[in-house]
């Protein structure tokens, strides 16, 4: 039977007993209905999993009592951080929770000439909300004891400026390039992903000035969701953590 696996904020160490917040809580007793002395593991998203038995406390109350923990996770070979132009509801959760598991350190939803909406900053928040709590699950899913970066909302120009001096690739359909003629990117890299209808004229030339290099994934046109997905599992394969060590 496989274990309930949490990610909880409060830090975690080995010998001691921790009172879980309320959604936390809310979500062991209610939703997956486990009972006094089950078996958990939580992580804190900073590299270990913390394996313990849960003791329900009053009507809504869950305490852990962690007895071991794993080996710290050892970090990539390869560093991703990927801009993705805000795209309409589920193609965003997708792409973000398919990132997660494909293994990117930090994701930034970008605003771009050619976004699904342009909210307030109320709106924008609640969707951050939203997309990290779709990152804390891809973790508890794909076995991450590392929570990825969730950037704010920025739009492409801020987002690009701070990618001077690392690699920055813009996937584009109708590039010449190819992943496999760009020379080892390092320990770092950055992708660029448009929103329905790509990214604009302007905002290629402005990636391009950033020291980005136009690629694309083959001689398909591929979706918003699933062309930054091909993307990392691409450089993943070329330089990342799906080759052997």
């Amino acid at each position: 039977m496989r274990l309930t696996r949490i990610y909880v904020e409060q830090a975690l160490a080995v010998g001691t007993q921790i009172t879980l917040a309320d959604g936390a809580a809310h979500h062991l007793r209610q939703v997956l209905r486990l009972r006094d002395g089950n078996p958990v593991v939580l992580f804190d998203g900073r590299g270990r999993d913390y394996s313990g038995q849960l003791f329900l406390e009053g009507r809504n109350g869950v305490s852990v009592e962690i007895s071991t923990c794993t080996d710290e996770e050892p970090l990539t070979p390869l560093n991703i951080s990927i801009g993705l132009g805000i795209s309409r509801g589920e193609r965003m959760d997708f792409a973000i929770q398919k990132s997660v598991e494909l293994g990117v350190a930090a994701i930034t939803p970008l605003v771009t000439d050619h976004c699904a909406a342009r909210s307030s900053g109320v709106r924008n928040q609640k969707r951050w909300d939203h997309w990290k709590r779709v990152v804390i699950s891809a973790c508890e899913q794909s076995g991450r004891r590392r929570v990825p970066v969730l950037g704010k909302v920025v739009n492409l120009q801020d987002w690009a400026a701070l990618s001077d001096g690392v690699t920055g690739i813009l996937l584009d359909p109708d590039a010449l390039d190819t992943l496999d003629r760009l020379p080892h990117p390092g320990r770092q890299i950055r992708l660029l992903s448009g929103p329905e209808g790509g990214l604009s004229k302007r905002e290629q030339d402005l990636a391009l000035a950033h020291g980005f290099t136009s690629v694309r994934l083959g001689p398909r046109i591929l979706r918003t969701e699933t062309s930054p997905l091909a993307a990392i599992a691409a450089v993943q394969m070329l330089w990342g953590d799906f080759r052997s060590s």
